[in-house]
């Protein structure tokens, strides 16, 4: 019998923001054993905690369909995880993933921890494609998009397809059809679907996103996406406010449409390159028995 840990991530309040199963020691498993704890514990993600020779520790991340290079909600998890149990305070720490070696800052005030990763360098590529089709299969038509932004595959270490809308209302009527994102994303496949505004719920936000998982990640959506959420970051500085002064925070709401808000805080930085790390908290939910 194995226990995965269900951490709440971009939150503070258990049964919000984005679930996430962190298993501890058990760096003898195989990568199919892995994918098989993932799928049965039925997460977006479950993160492993292994031993590695390259860092403190090394991250892995499976979906219930495959494992993840990087996962921002569950390497936040993670860490909190490890700061629950006694054997990593404030500092910094590295991390080794399938992205690389990175480091992760945990900043403890008072009884709130915030944990801060590093993202690797925004990358965007153009859109071409049936806009139409694409904005049918979450539900919505041409005349949903923000024609002041432009629809491109982001990345800040994994790839979505970021898709402006004009205004809020409109979130609450998405019903994604993910089956049809691998036949419509034809230069990424494989890639998720992120649409976003800048009309918002919260006052300190500055984006409101959702997050439609690929189909081949066994998921439909995922409640609050650091990975996401930190290239909407760059997005902004890059396509929405080329003139914004850094170093810059900029909080991004996510989740509410499915009762799991949370909130994830992009830093953009530009020394000189464009560069963007993500912060946010997690709390302990529960056990699961596997």
């Amino acid at each position: 019998m194995t226990k995965v840990k269900q951490y709440d991530v971009f939150t503070m309040i258990p049964g919000k923001g984005n679930p996430a199963g962190v298993v501890f020691e058990k760096e003898g498993l195989t990568d199919q054993e892995m994918q098989n704890m993932a799928q049965a514990a039925g997460f977006n993600e479950t993160a492993f905690i292994l031993p590695s020779k390259k860092a403190d520790y090394r991250f892995r991340f499976f979906t219930p369909g495959h494992e993840m290079a990087l996962c921002g909600h569950g390497t936040i998890a993670c860490v909190q995880s490890l700061v629950d149990t006694g054997l990593i305070a404030d500092g910094t720490i590295t991390i080794e993933t399938n992205a690389g070696v990175l480091p992760i800052s945990v900043t403890m005030t008072g009884e709130k921890i915030l944990i801060t990763m590093q993202q690797a360098a925004p990358k965007f590529v153009p859109w071409i494609g049936d806009t139409e089709g694409l904005m049918a299969s979450i539900g919505l038509t041409v005349d949903d998009l923000d024609t002041e932004h432009p629809i491109v595959y982001g990345s800040t270490g994994i790839w979505t397809l970021l898709i402006p809308i004009k205004d809020l209302q409109r979130f609450t009527a998405m019903r994604p059809d993910n089956q049809q994102f691998p036949r419509l994303l034809t230069d990424m496949p494989r890639a998720s679907v992120h649409p976003f505004t800048i009309e918002v719920r919260e006052k300190k936000a500055m984006m409101h996103g959702r997050h439609f998982s690929s189909p081949y990640s066994g998921t439909i959506e995922d409640p609050v996406t650091g990975t996401a959420s930190g290239v909407m970051g760059a997005y902004y500085k890059t396509y929405i406010q080329p003139d914004l002064p850094t170093p810059a925070c900029l909080p991004i709401e996510q989740g509410h449409e499915i009762s799991k808000d949370g909130m994830v805080y992009v830093h953009v930085t530009e020394a000189p390159a464009l560069s963007i790390k993500i912060s946010g908290t997690a709390v302990f939910a529960k056990d699961v028995l596997l």
